[in-house]
């Protein structure tokens, strides 16, 4: 029997020796790369920190102390330890595990993540709830380096540094870039040796004996202080969060047990505000991970022994591949695009463009609150930014798309990314609510392409209007149309018929365009015609031709891959409502009033009725068919 088959919480990590502990990570990790395998999953990540994962629940009261995992990418040891190890095999499968920490799942999950950046703020929340309860418990908030760059962070470094009531402990795995460089040994032993609690209230009552000495003791305080900062800006880098009011540790070693475990128990015996340094590896103990730790990042089913993808070569390009090429192609002809992207180049196809016009490129982080303002500067000085994010990452700019874009009607192309459902990232990645975020804002323009073509004309289209656009277009695989050779813009507002017939109106948008095409073809062959549109915009939409169809046809099907409220079903009703038309009978698809959770795309699709067969019911449904 191994050490993790004895392993059903964390309580039971304390009955092993710190030899064990070493045995166990090594477990961990070939369970975690088996899974990640088959399943897919983020594997660089939670590779790395499985010692700090052991550490943490070996030194901690958990649940009773609180761990947050920012972001949750890091967190699979976690779910081994804590009671999912015989779940372990359903990760990021229909009703299976989360990919992330989830509050719903286990009692160990003290937070839902999914989002950058979260974990100190929810600390904080967590650790003041506490006190004014007057319960006792250590919060821990473990953030990755690339999550600092976050405001949202540093607004609650800044909280918790201000109030120094809290008892949080906040661990930055710094595993990709250097925030601050690692000296060594001589960092890693004075980070251990100082955070040892007599040296911490040593150097407390230093300082008020000092303070009390009669006319210059705070002067000389002041001084003492001075050359310790400058002293440990020598050995620890510490001075940012240190003005944060954070007592500062590190860095140190992340895959160091003994290290983690020695500085774990000394930190938390301290009182207020601590930061912990720790520096981990990106895809630790799987060498492939290790050497390409951007593609192992988030990743498919591979075969482990080579890291070689075991998934089918698909021949038709990914719509975020044609969004990519198309902004190569257009920026050779026209010097004053650019690109703005929040730390996911690779993810939003943008890797090429920042090659071949790495002065026009912008990679803001993960800040794309700051992302979406930036590109609104850029284009008041008549330069013409493209903002590539995620549907579900604009979430965190919707002030900024409101008050420093649409209210000047200022020139910013937001070209939105896995807009609909992504799959086994769930509900804090799908993509549902991108058409009723946007649509309700005046002066924007909201259009979905259909296939691979409409996607770059509409780009085109975007980059030639004068005030703020947006195209959006899903994860995964375009419709198979050969690529036209010219990109001709598109006239905004226009709906495109593509199908003829008297029976229904299938009035389409995005990625359900395909699917509506297939139910027309099923349709037909059992005797039902219909008229099928794809109606590219859902702001503005093409009302005249929406209005004069449903007076040819009554019985229409509003479908979208959104949810329905509020979305591109809504705006047909509004509209038709706003053109006086009453004797119609209309269905919409779309997704109903839930989060979507983790699951295959068709799967989900099907689940929600938003494929051809769910079209399909829907006609016959509106045409009183068994």
């Amino acid at each position: 029997m191994s050490f993790l088959d004895k392993i059903d919480s964390s309580k039971d990590l304390k009955h092993l020796n710190r030899d064990e502990l070493r045995i166990l990570a090594a477990e961990i990790r070939k369970i975690i790369v088996e899974v990640v395998s088959k399943n897919g999953g983020h594997l660089g990540s939670s590779l790395g920190a499985v010692e700090l994962a052991i550490a943490i629940h070996y030194v901690f009261d958990t649940p009773n102390d609180k761990v947050i995992w920012d972001v949750g990418h890091q967190s699979y040891a976690h779910k081994l330890i804590t009671g999912r190890r015989e779940q372990f095999h359903t990760l990021r499968t229909h009703n299976g595990l989360s990919g992330f920490t989830k509050m719903s799942e286990s009692e160990f999950d003290s937070f839902t993540t999914g989002h950058s950046s979260t974990s100190i703020s929810a600390g904080l929340g967590i650790a003041a709830g506490k006190r004014l309860k007057n319960e006792r418990c250590k919060v821990i908030a473990v953030i990755g380096d690339g999550s600092m760059t976050a405001g949202l962070a540093f607004e609650g470094l800044n909280q918790a540094g201000d109030f120094k009531k809290e008892d949080i402990i906040v661990i930055l795995n710094d595993n990709d870039m250097s925030i601050s460089q690692n000296v060594g040994s001589l960092s890693s032993f004075l980070s251990r040796k100082l955070s040892i609690k007599y040296l911490q209230d040593l150097r407390k009552e230093f300082k008020y004996f000092l303070k009390s000495l009669p006319k210059f003791g705070d002067d000389i305080y002041q001084f003492a202080k001075r050359t310790e900062d400058s002293f440990k800006t020598f050995v620890t880098p510490g001075m940012l969060f240190e003005a944060f009011n954070f007592e500062y540790f590190g860095p140190i070693n992340g895959h160091r047990l003994n290290h983690l475990i020695d500085i774990l128990n000394n930190i938390k015996e301290l009182n207020e505000p601590v930061l912990l340094h720790v520096t981990t590896k990106k895809g630790k103990g799987y060498p492939p991970a290790e050497k390409n730790p951007i593609y192992f990042h988030g990743v498919g089913s591979f075969e482990i022994k080579t890291g070689n993808s075991i998934r089918e070569k698909s021949e038709i390009p990914t719509y975020t591949n044609v969004f990519g090429n198309a902004m190569v192609e257009l920026a050779k002809s026209d010097k004053n695009i650019v690109t703005v992207t929040a730390a996911m180049p690779e993810g939003t196809g943008l890797v090429k463009f920042s090659e071949l016009f790495p002065d026009r490129f912008f990679d803001v982080g993960i800040a794309e609150q700051h992302g979406v303002t930036f590109a609104a500067g850029l284009a008041t000085e008549g330069l013409k930014p493209v903002v590539a994010i995620y549907s579900t990452f604009l979430q965190r700019a919707y002030d900024q798309i409101v008050h420093d874009v649409c209210i000047e009607n200022i020139h910013v192309v937001f070209a939105v990314d896995r807009g609909g459902i992504v799959g086994e990232d769930g509900s804090t990645h799908n993509g549902l609510f991108d058409f009723c975020y946007l649509r309700s804002l005046p002066n924007m323009v909201v259009m979905a392409p259909g296939n691979e073509n409409d996607l770059r004309r509409m780009l085109l289209t975007a980059i030639n209007h004068n005030g703020p656009i947006s195209l959006r277009y899903p994860r995964g695989s375009a419709a198979g149309m050969p690529i036209e050779p010219d990109i001709r813009p598109i006239s905004i507002g226009k709906g495109n018929i593509l199908q003829h017939g008297d029976d229904i109106l299938i009035l389409a948008i995005g990625s359900t365009v395909y699917e509506s095409i297939k139910a027309h073809s099923i349709l037909s062959e059992n005797g039902i015609s219909a008229t099928v549109v794809d109606c590219r915009f859902v702001k503005p939409l093409d009302v005249d031709m929406i209005a004069s169809l449903v007076k040819k046809i009554p019985r229409v099907i509003t479908v979208e891959e959104n949810v329905r409220q509020g979305g591109f079903g809504s705006a047909v009703i509004e509209c038709l409502n706003d053109q006086g038309l009453k004797d119609f009978s209309l269905i919409r698809l779309g997704i109903p009033d839930v989060f979507v959770e983790h699951g295959p795309q068709d799967l989900l699709r099907s689940k929600f009725g938003i494929d051809s067969n769910g079209i399909i019911n829907a006609a016959q449904k509106i045409l009183n068919l068994k």
